[in-house]
């Protein structure tokens, strides 16, 4: 629900009771009587009154600054005068107020009077900003989100000085309470993809609500695709250039991470630095990528086929270079693969779970030292080790996680096809993607377009990136209100204006 419903649903339950007691008592029951509820007696005019607050989510100094300090220095003005020169918000609502505790504020109560008053005493967790470890780049600004909602938005609107760009809040998990928002350029981002974005959110009914990857999977168009559908970035500028081509960007309270809708298969090979550099390098570097891409996806299948099936492919003198290292090894092609990259995940996985210096030495020395006894053992040819070297290397090169992760995933299932059919099962597991990616949408938009559906014009940032004067429009997927976002670009050596 939005925090302005969630507000309204509590106001029409639990109105104060006329005795001080009773609304302590009240909220401890609520609270369960945890034992990090604490009690400040703090009687005023003569009369008795409570500060209530969660030890673990409040600031002592904030409680002393905000609350103790002001009320002790005003004891001789009268009770309405002395809340009215503070200017503190009251409320009523006994429910509320359990819902505003568990959000670190603290509440003070008087017997004489018939509202609580709110103080903002919130304990801040916030870690400095720093660039993301999973999204580095060369040129332009190291900066990343960390785990503050207000943060994180506050570093997009510091790079969109716009009136236009507008923020809704949602309150998920019925008992978490994850403060979820959505960003977006009002007079850029599509009506329909907004209220879409919207209506998923609201949706989403459930307990607890861990970001990032519960919201990811609630809102996907197709859940068991290993394609993702939502970009997944920790980069506040590439959140902003999402934002002016007419997306949505939804964040979380506690993840360092903002997802991007809707998008398509190339959103995931393109990187900040193709557009930081210049027009040409970024284009290699863009189809670099998309070649390392059919690298990750096929070649362990293309060797496990033509070693298998089709010998005849190749060059007589490699033929006999490969055969010579198949004679000792016991094991068929696909056995030989299969071990290898079981042994590569491992070391993969254990890279990440284990402390950074542990993990790069366990990466280094342990490929290395496998790679070489597996070899001496005879287990697997020197062949095969380059193969599987060049596969793990052209993964590395995916700019996402979640899309090098599909690739590694569809490597097996291509493997085996390729073992039982050879180049024909090869063939066949190509179609099949081909198809399914072609049925993939994200939030109504064609997953592989600008190609399928064809867009002549958005191919200009697709394959390769053409030189940012000719972006003459925005990309069609998000089917944004404003089309054209430039007029006249450059002039050439003649004066000439560029313009559309």
């Amino acid at each position: 629900m939005t925090e302005k419903k969630e507000q309204q649903e509590s106001k029409k339950q639990k109105h104060m009771f006329p005795s001080l007691p009773e609304n302590i008592s009240y909220i401890e029951n609520k609270l369960s009587h945890s034992d990090d509820i604490k009690k400040l007696d703090l009687p005023f005019q003569n009369g008795k009154g409570i500060i209530l607050y969660i030890e673990s989510l409040a600031d002592p100094n904030l409680i002393h600054q905000l609350a103790l300090e002001p009320l002790l220095t005003r004891s001789d003005l009268s009770l309405d005068k002395a809340f009215a020169t503070l200017n503190m918000k009251k409320e009523t609502n006994l429910n509320y107020g359990v819902q505003l505790l568990l959000q670190g504020k603290s509440l003070y109560f008087h017997e004489q009077v018939d509202s609580f008053c709110i103080f903002e005493t919130a304990l801040s967790l916030k870690r400095d900003i720093a660039e993301p470890d999973n999204e580095g780049i060369v040129r332009g600004p190291h900066t990343g989100f960390v785990e503050d909602l207000a943060t994180n938005l506050a570093s997009i609107r510091k790079l969109i000085k716009s009136p236009n760009i507008v923020v809704k809040y949602f309150t998920l998990g019925e008992e978490m309470h994850t403060k979820v928002a959505i960003a977006y350029m009002q007079n850029i981002a599509n009506d329909d993809l907004v209220t879409e974005v919207k209506r998923r959110l609201e949706t989403i009914k459930t307990d607890a609500l861990m970001p990032p990857g519960y919201i990811q999977e609630f809102i996907e168009d197709t859940s068991f695709s290993p394609f993702p559908q939502q970009l997944n970035t920790e980069r506040p500028d590439r959140v902003a250039a999402n934002l002016m081509e007419g997306r949505v960007a939804i964040l979380s309270d506690g993840d360092p991470t903002a997802l991007i809708v809707p998008v398509t298969l190339f959103a995931f090979y393109q990187s900040p630095d193709d557009y930081n550099n210049r027009w040409i390098v970024g284009s290699f570097v863009r189809m670099i990528r998309l070649v390392s891409f059919l690298i990750a996806f096929l070649l362990p299948a293309i060797y496990i086929a033509t070693v298998a099936f089709h010998p005849d492919v190749l060059p007589l003198e490699l033929v006999y270079t490969i055969k010579a290292s198949l004679e000792k090894v016991p094991l068929p092609p696909i056995f030989e693969a299969l071990l290898m990259e079981l042994i590569f995940e491992l070391l993969r996985e254990a890279g990440i779970r284990l402390p950074s210096r542990v993990g790069q030495t366990i990466g280094i020395v342990g490929g290395l030292v496998i790679g070489d006894a597996i070899v001496k053992a005879g287990l697997v040819s020197y062949t095969m080790i380059i193969v599987v070297a060049l596969t793990a290397i052209s993964s590395f090169l995916v700019p996402s996680n979640d899309m090098s992760s599909a690739v590694r995933i569809l490597r097996f299932p291509l493997m085996l096809l390729a073992a039982i059919f050879g180049y024909v099962g090869i063939s066949f597991g190509l179609i099949i993607t081909f198809v399914h990616l072609c049925q993939l949408h994200s939030f109504h938009t064609p997953y592989l377009s600008p190609v399928a559906p064809m867009r002549i014009k958005d191919m200009k940032d697709s394959f390769v990136r053409l030189p940012i004067w000719s972006f003459w429009e925005r990309p069609h997927d998000p089917k944004p209100k404003k089309m054209q976002r430039q007029h006249v670009t450059r002039e050439d050596e003649n004066g000439d204006k560029h313009a559309k």
